[in-house]
Protein backbone atom coordinates (compact mmCIF):
# COMPACT_ATOMS: atom_id res chain seq x y z
CA UNK A 1 0.00 0.00 0.00
CA UNK A 2 2.35 2.61 -1.24
CA UNK A 3 -0.15 4.94 -2.88
CA UNK A 4 -0.24 7.91 -0.52
CA UNK A 5 -3.04 9.54 -2.53
CA UNK A 6 -5.43 6.56 -2.21
CA UNK A 7 -8.54 6.95 -0.05
CA UNK A 8 -9.27 4.53 2.77
CA UNK A 9 -12.33 3.18 0.94
CA UNK A 10 -10.17 1.91 -1.89
CA UNK A 11 -8.64 -0.74 0.40
CA UNK A 12 -10.45 -3.92 1.47
CA UNK A 13 -11.18 -2.87 5.06
CA UNK A 14 -13.68 -5.01 7.02
CA UNK A 15 -14.97 -5.07 10.57
CA UNK A 16 -12.35 -5.88 13.22
CA UNK A 17 -9.48 -4.89 10.94
CA UNK A 18 -6.60 -2.85 12.29
CA UNK A 19 -4.97 -0.09 10.28
CA UNK A 20 -1.44 1.02 11.06
CA UNK A 21 -0.56 4.44 9.63
CA UNK A 22 2.96 5.82 9.42
CA UNK A 23 3.19 9.53 8.71
CA UNK A 24 6.15 10.21 6.44
CA UNK A 25 5.07 13.72 5.50
CA UNK A 26 8.11 15.17 7.26
CA UNK A 27 6.16 17.05 9.95
CA UNK A 28 7.69 17.29 13.38
CA UNK A 29 6.22 15.07 16.09
CA UNK A 30 3.96 17.05 18.35
CA UNK A 31 3.95 20.19 16.23
CA UNK A 32 0.17 20.46 16.61
CA UNK A 33 0.07 19.70 20.35
CA UNK A 34 2.32 22.55 21.51
CA UNK A 35 -0.24 25.32 22.13
CA UNK A 36 2.47 27.87 22.91
CA UNK A 37 3.14 28.07 19.14
CA UNK A 38 -0.45 29.10 18.42
CA UNK A 39 -1.30 32.79 18.32
CA UNK A 40 -4.07 33.44 20.83
CA UNK A 41 -7.20 35.41 20.03
CA UNK A 42 -7.81 37.95 22.77
CA UNK A 43 -10.70 40.36 23.16
CA UNK A 44 -10.86 43.10 25.77
CA UNK A 45 -13.84 43.27 28.14
CA UNK A 46 -14.89 46.58 26.58
CA UNK A 47 -14.90 45.11 23.07
CA UNK A 48 -16.75 42.00 24.28
CA UNK A 49 -19.39 44.19 25.99
CA UNK A 50 -20.04 46.01 22.69
CA UNK A 51 -20.85 42.74 20.87
CA UNK A 52 -24.54 41.82 20.70
CA UNK A 53 -24.24 38.09 19.89
CA UNK A 54 -22.49 36.92 23.06
CA UNK A 55 -23.53 34.97 26.14
CA UNK A 56 -22.96 38.07 28.27
CA UNK A 57 -25.22 40.14 26.03
CA UNK A 58 -27.93 37.45 26.16
CA UNK A 59 -27.71 37.24 29.96
CA UNK A 60 -27.89 41.02 30.25
CA UNK A 61 -30.99 41.20 28.00
CA UNK A 62 -32.71 38.33 29.82
CA UNK A 63 -31.64 39.62 33.26
CA UNK A 64 -30.02 36.31 34.18
CA UNK A 65 -27.45 35.72 36.91
CA UNK A 66 -25.62 38.74 38.25
CA UNK A 67 -27.39 40.95 35.68
CA UNK A 68 -30.62 40.57 37.68
CA UNK A 69 -30.15 43.22 40.38
CA UNK A 70 -33.35 42.28 42.23
CA UNK A 71 -32.39 38.61 42.47
CA UNK A 72 -28.81 39.45 43.48
CA UNK A 73 -30.05 41.84 46.21
CA UNK A 74 -32.45 39.15 47.43
CA UNK A 75 -29.66 36.52 47.53
CA UNK A 76 -27.35 38.96 49.34
CA UNK A 77 -30.06 39.69 51.94
CA UNK A 78 -30.73 35.94 52.39
CA UNK A 79 -27.00 35.31 52.84
CA UNK A 80 -26.72 38.13 55.41
CA UNK A 81 -29.76 36.78 57.29
CA UNK A 82 -28.30 33.24 57.27
CA UNK A 83 -24.95 34.55 58.54
CA UNK A 84 -26.72 36.50 61.30
CA UNK A 85 -28.67 33.36 62.24
CA UNK A 86 -25.40 31.36 62.36
CA UNK A 87 -23.78 34.06 64.53
CA UNK A 88 -26.73 34.07 66.93
CA UNK A 89 -26.56 30.27 67.18
CA UNK A 90 -22.78 30.45 67.77
CA UNK A 91 -23.23 33.03 70.55
CA UNK A 92 -25.20 30.57 72.73
CA UNK A 93 -22.70 27.71 72.27
CA UNK A 94 -19.85 27.60 74.77
CA UNK A 95 -16.60 25.66 74.65
CA UNK A 96 -16.70 22.55 76.83
CA UNK A 97 -20.43 21.92 76.37
CA UNK A 98 -21.70 18.49 75.39
CA UNK A 99 -23.52 18.54 72.07
CA UNK A 100 -25.40 16.63 69.43
CA UNK A 101 -24.47 17.31 65.81
CA UNK A 102 -27.13 16.82 63.15
CA UNK A 103 -25.89 17.52 59.62
CA UNK A 104 -28.39 16.67 56.85
CA UNK A 105 -27.47 13.43 55.13
CA UNK A 106 -25.19 12.26 57.96
CA UNK A 107 -25.82 10.23 61.11
CA UNK A 108 -26.34 12.08 64.41
CA UNK A 109 -23.08 12.35 66.35
CA UNK A 110 -22.34 13.19 70.00
CA UNK A 111 -19.33 15.16 71.15
CA UNK A 112 -17.88 18.08 73.04
CA UNK A 113 -17.63 21.66 71.77
CA UNK A 114 -13.95 22.56 71.51
CA UNK A 115 -14.02 25.78 69.44
CA UNK A 116 -16.57 28.45 68.51
CA UNK A 117 -15.86 31.33 66.14
CA UNK A 118 -14.55 32.28 62.74
CA UNK A 119 -11.82 30.34 60.94
CA UNK A 120 -9.18 31.00 58.32
CA UNK A 121 -10.23 28.12 56.07
CA UNK A 122 -13.81 29.27 55.32
CA UNK A 123 -15.85 32.40 56.00
CA UNK A 124 -18.57 32.54 58.61
CA UNK A 125 -18.99 31.07 62.07
CA UNK A 126 -17.94 27.51 62.83
CA UNK A 127 -18.09 25.13 65.77
CA UNK A 128 -15.19 22.74 66.33
CA UNK A 129 -16.42 19.47 67.82
CA UNK A 130 -14.51 16.57 69.34
CA UNK A 131 -16.67 13.52 68.66
CA UNK A 132 -16.98 10.58 71.06
CA UNK A 133 -16.21 8.20 68.20
CA UNK A 134 -13.78 8.51 65.25
CA UNK A 135 -16.38 9.97 62.89
CA UNK A 136 -14.61 13.28 62.21
CA UNK A 137 -12.37 14.60 59.51
CA UNK A 138 -9.42 16.04 61.43
CA UNK A 139 -7.61 16.38 64.76
CA UNK A 140 -8.41 20.05 65.33
CA UNK A 141 -5.85 21.23 62.77
CA UNK A 142 -7.11 22.58 59.43
CA UNK A 143 -4.73 23.86 56.76
CA UNK A 144 -1.85 23.88 59.25
CA UNK A 145 -3.61 25.91 61.96
CA UNK A 146 -4.58 24.32 65.28
CA UNK A 147 -8.02 25.33 66.51
CA UNK A 148 -8.31 22.64 69.24
CA UNK A 149 -6.73 19.35 70.28
CA UNK A 150 -8.12 15.86 69.85
CA UNK A 151 -7.18 12.51 68.35
CA UNK A 152 -7.07 12.11 64.57
CA UNK A 153 -10.51 11.54 62.98
CA UNK A 154 -12.29 12.69 66.16
CA UNK A 155 -12.50 16.39 65.21
CA UNK A 156 -14.76 18.26 62.81
CA UNK A 157 -16.06 21.74 62.06
CA UNK A 158 -19.79 22.24 61.57
CA UNK A 159 -22.08 25.22 61.19
CA UNK A 160 -23.61 26.43 64.48
CA UNK A 161 -27.18 25.64 63.39
CA UNK A 162 -26.22 21.94 63.14
CA UNK A 163 -25.20 21.86 66.82
CA UNK A 164 -27.59 21.29 69.74
CA UNK A 165 -26.06 21.89 73.16
CA UNK A 166 -27.49 19.87 76.04
CA UNK A 167 -27.11 16.96 78.42
CA UNK A 168 -25.70 14.32 76.08
CA UNK A 169 -23.56 12.01 78.26
CA UNK A 170 -20.80 9.99 76.66
CA UNK A 171 -21.96 6.48 75.89
CA UNK A 172 -19.99 3.74 77.64
CA UNK A 173 -19.71 0.71 75.40
CA UNK A 174 -17.81 -1.29 78.05
CA UNK A 175 -14.78 -1.66 75.82
CA UNK A 176 -12.34 -0.86 78.64
CA UNK A 177 -13.35 -4.02 80.55
CA UNK A 178 -12.20 -6.42 77.82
Amino acid sequence: MDDSEALLGSYPVDDDCRIHVIDRSGGQMGEFTDVSKVQKFELSDEAYDKKTDTARSFMRKQRIGHFNEEEMAKKKAEHAAREEEQKAAADVISVGSRCKVQVPGQPTKLGTVMYVGTTDFKPGYWVGVKYDEPLGKNNGIVEGKRYFECENKYGAFVKPLSVTVGDFPEEDYGLDEM
